[in-house]
């Protein structure tokens, strides 16, 4: 895949990042955000399988190097400013989220707290130590 005509439509900011939401291609469902440089964003299209900058560990992250749970890219969108990208993904394995559940979005705020509205999928500790 020719990825220079995205990339060249994306608009990094001054650390060099780029905003991408991680979208379940079938169930529309949020999984994730994370960032990509421009790198990432490379193999990413190179591959199929989404690739990631860790802003914490200064790090090209690959989604499910260590749980296993990759996702293949089925689509690629930018936004009017090009500032984010919107991958409809096919998650692999049932997890999503680093702490074992399916999405990231697994909290909701609800009457001035915070909800657990999500099912854990696997116990962290037995995927990261």
């Amino acid at each position: 895949m020719d990825a220079q005509a995205l990339i060249d439509a994306v608009t990094f900011d001054d650390d060099g990042l780029v905003l991408a939401i991680a979208q379940d291609a079938d169930t529309q469902q949020v999984l994730m955000v994370a960032y990509m440089n421009e790198a990432t964003l490379r193999q990413t299209l190179d591959t199929g399988q989404m690739t990631y900058w860790s802003r914490s560990r200064q790090a090209v992250w690959q989604k499910g190097e260590t749980s296993g749970n990759i996702q293949r890219v089925r689509s690629v969108r930018v936004d009017c400013d090009g500032d984010a990208l919107l991958f409809g993904v096919e998650q692999v394995g049932d997890a999503a989220c680093h702490t074992g559940h399916r999405s990231c979005f697994y909290r909701r705020f609800e009457e001035g707290t915070l909800v657990d509205a999500g099912e854990l999928i696997f116990d962290p500790d037995d995927v990261y130590g």
